[in-house]
């Protein structure tokens, strides 16, 4: 998880720093002395997260929580704040936690663990949008990237590829990871994606034909992208027969 850390003062935005590189799934991606160096960072590093001070120079730490809670796709806010008499203006401004300082190592894994099950409902959510009672319904894919969360078309998507735990959407706007497994799309999606090889669905309105590949093995050749997903063996006589019937 990216996170971003806010604080005037730079022994304890350092403090911070040397706390999360103790967390293996955390990492900090940037640091701010104040709100506006705090929003150029959000958007130039997209963190899941922003660990910040209220009271700063300038703007404090409460109207730029305000301020974040309006982007498309806001980072989780956590408060690390000396005094405890802004708690609740801090939840009215959507924070998700409130530390006290000095923070303590096992409070901030607790907030920031909090933060990451709050990321992972979030995109449950935004998928669930999208689904009625049919399960092939979803008219898009959701994915974690440093902007936020990224809606992708199912209507742009080429293929799908898997690298042992990853999974890869090419898409017409690029190459995106996401959190769903090969087995649950071909499950969700078997109507419109064919599984071509044991690490590849493509989507069947995009396919154009098979062909040999210089090496000798097949692979698909695809409307609008130079992509070329290889076909196994195994699926050779399967994808052959669709051809014929399209």
């Amino acid at each position: 998880m990216d996170v971003l850390v806010v604080d005037d003062e730079a022994l304890a935005r350092e403090r911070l720093v040397r706390m999360i590189s103790r967390m293996d799934e955390c990492e900090v991606v940037a640091q701010a002395a104040g709100a506006d160096e705090a929003m150029q960072a959000i958007q130039s590093s997209g963190p899941d997260v922003v660990l910040m001070d209220i009271s700063m120079p300038g703007e404090d730490g409460l109207s730029a929580a305000r301020r974040i809670s309006t982007m498309e796709d806001p980072p989780a806010v956590v408060f690390c704040t000396a005094y405890d008499k802004h708690a609740v203006e801090a939840f009215e401004a959507q924070a998700v936690g409130y530390l006290l300082k000095p923070v303590r190592q096992e409070q901030l894994e607790q907030v920031l663990h909090n933060a990451r099950k709050l990321n992972r409902m979030q995109l449950a959510a935004l998928d669930d949008m999208g689904k009625t009672d049919r399960p092939n319904a979803r008219k898009h894919i959701s994915a974690k990237t440093r902007r936020g969360v990224e809606l992708i078309p199912l209507e742009d998507v080429f293929y799908f590829l898997a690298d042992q735990k990853y999974v890869t959407v090419y898409h017409r706007g690029g190459e995106t990871l996401i959190d769903d497994t090969l087995k649950e799309l071909e499950s969700e999606f078997e109507a419109s994606f064919v599984r071509v090889h044991r690490n590849a669905l493509v989507a069947r309105s995009y396919i154009e034909g098979m062909e040999r590949a210089a090496e000798g093995h097949y692979v698909m050749r695809l409307r609008d992208s130079d992509e070329k997903p290889v076909v196994s063996r195994r699926h050779v006589s399967r994808i052959r027969a669709m051809l014929a019937e399209m």
